[in-house]
């Protein structure tokens, strides 16, 4: 009996599993963690900066202040942390852009509603220092993978004013592979450690939430993505549309769920060369 669209519980779940789907993810998961590791201990960073409750590292430009990205990693919200990403801060860095990857708590730990706010905080603290910091405070962007590309579009989608901004800290932001809509991932086998509730769900689903004004906004996927996530992305970039705002797809036609975020950090793919024609416009 299907219980979303057309989807029984175990075509539902196929749909979300990826790491069944790509069988080969952990080849990936040890090639970042090398990359990530040699990224700390070769490049200039400055590591575990307090924001909130949790920390984010900073990779700087050699030139400040510089544009300043900040990277949400993905992990379904209850994986991995800002050290598995730190691989893609050298091909920005590279290119005169700082790098910041942001940690936050992880579910079940936090609920998606801490999860939104920490990183909504982390934005709004790099903000307000970032003076001291190196970074232009003027050109911010926000860039996150899977649940990382639906926290991107939450940020894109705040209120600052209840973090004490005037107006948005963020000039633009990419999200790739992202969740837009909640609803599945609550009828999913992911909601056993998420616990997301319907209103939970519909409160933290973008697409439901689109803004009348919107910094610039990059969509991207690999082609080789599951129904699931080619609709979302669809139906979240015919929403932006529609509202009027600012979008550019830049897909990866041979990319998966896992080997796009190869291509985010591949100084001159279609994605990397997006990302920087938005931060440097």
């Amino acid at each position: 009996m299907p219980i979303y669209r057309d989807y029984d519980q175990a075509a539902l779940d196929a749909q979300y599993n990826l790491r069944a789907r790509v069988l080969d993810h952990q080849a990936y998961f040890e090639r970042w963690d090398r990359a990530s590791k040699a990224a700390r201990a070769t490049r200039s960073c400055r590591l575990d900066l307090r924001y909130d409750v949790e920390a984010l590292d900073l990779f700087p430009a050699a030139k400040t202040p510089a544009p300043c990205l900040v990277f949400i990693h993905g992990g379904y919200w209850q994986a991995f942390g800002k050290g598995d990403f730190s691989f893609v801060a050298p091909a920005y860095q590279e290119a005169g852009i700082s790098v910041a990857v942001v940690d936050y708590t992880l579910s079940p730990k936090a609920s998606m509603d801490e999860i939104v706010r920490q990183n909504r905080a982390a934005i709004a603290w790099l903000h307000k220092n970032a003076r001291e910091l190196g970074i232009d405070a003027g050109r911010i962007h926000v860039a996150g993978h899977s649940a990382g590309g639906h926290l991107t579009a939450m940020m894109l989608e705040t209120d600052w004013r209840h973090f004490g901004l005037a107006a948005s800290p963020v000039r633009g932001g990419s999200a790739i592979s992202g969740l837009y809509d909640l609803e599945p991932i609550r009828l999913s086998y992911l909601n056993k450690v998420l616990g997301l509730h319907a209103e939970t769900a519909r409160r933290n689903s973008p697409i439901l939430a689109v803004p009348e004004k919107a910094p610039p906004l990059i969509l991207s996927l690999g082609r080789g993505e599951t129904p699931e996530f080619l609709r979302q992305q669809a139906d979240f970039a015919a929403a932006w549309r529609e509202a009027g705002l600012a979008l550019e797809i830049a897909d990866e036609p041979d990319a998966h769920h896992f080997s796009v975020m190869d291509r985010f950090a591949e100084p001159g793919s279609i994605l990397n060369r997006a990302v920087e024609r938005q931060i440097f416009a």
